[in-house]
């Protein structure tokens, strides 16, 4: 080969890396990026169908093209002792590590109740309850929103309570 081949087949190959690089980033989705397509406009919890809040919703995309989504939800058809606890919707590709705690893959209801983050099954069965913390310091408080932190680290807020998440190991 001739050294113009060579350095024009270089400089696509740098190209295709820096695509691929590109489309490879962990991302933090917000409410506006979640269309229909990534999240369902309603969740079967507990025998029942609830309409999820998009505009009370957020998101991973991890490198894999793996998703975590979370989003509130509207619960006023169950009884009041599943409303109390049945706030929003996680929806996960990956087992994720959230307060230190281990939860699989899967599809689960959740809520911010006294100080705590509370998971349950389908059939709202608790499977997950970690401490959570309060974050006085942050500027614009919203329902439901999901931060990005540094080292594949995540935050999900409820208002100004918050849990610590990542990808599980």
């Amino acid at each position: 080969m001739n050294q113009r081949r060579v350095l024009w087949l270089a400089v696509v190959l740098a190209g295709v890396q820096l695509c691929v690089a590109g489309d490879l980033t962990e991302k933090v989705l917000k409410a506006s990026e979640l269309t229909p397509k990534v999240l369902p406009d309603k969740v079967f919890f507990r025998g029942q169908v609830a309409t999820v809040q998009a505009r009370n919703s957020g998101g991973i995309h991890f490198t894999d093209d793996a998703y975590v989504l979370a989003s509130l939800v509207d619960s006023s058809g169950y009884s009041s002792e599943i409303r109390q606890k049945y706030q929003g919707y996680l929806i996960s590709e990956s087992a994720l590590e959230i307060g230190g705690q281990k939860l699989p893959a899967g599809a689960y209801g959740f809520g911010f109740i006294g100080g705590k983050l509370v998971v349950m099954d389908l059939g709202a069965h608790e499977v997950l309850s970690v401490a959570s913390a309060k974050d006085s310091d942050l500027k614009h408080p919203v329902p439901l929103q999901i931060v990005g932190q540094s080292g594949g680290k995540y935050r999900l807020y409820a208002g100004r309570d918050y849990v610590d998440l990542s990808r599980a190991q």
